[in-house]
């Protein structure tokens, strides 16, 4: 599997998973959305950094399986 194949699946696995929670549960994103808008941008942008670190490492793990 190539590394273009390997994001294309990571996508197109984050969309499915990301539509399933907004199908399943949409009160609950709506709750989410209104809990993020009180949070600092600073937290938010923590967050971020953090899931972004968490996904390449996951990536990272991916590629040497493969």
């Amino acid at each position: 599997m190539t590394f273009a194949a390997l994001i294309l699946a990571g996508i197109g696995i984050w969309l499915l998973f990301e539509g399933a929670i907004y199908a399943i549960a949409p009160d609950f994103m709506k709750e989410m959305s209104a809990r993020i808008q009180q949070m600092d941008a600073k937290d938010i942008a923590l967050s971020g950094l953090l899931s972004a670190g968490f996904g390449v490492g996951i990536l990272y793990l991916a590629m040497q399986l493969v």
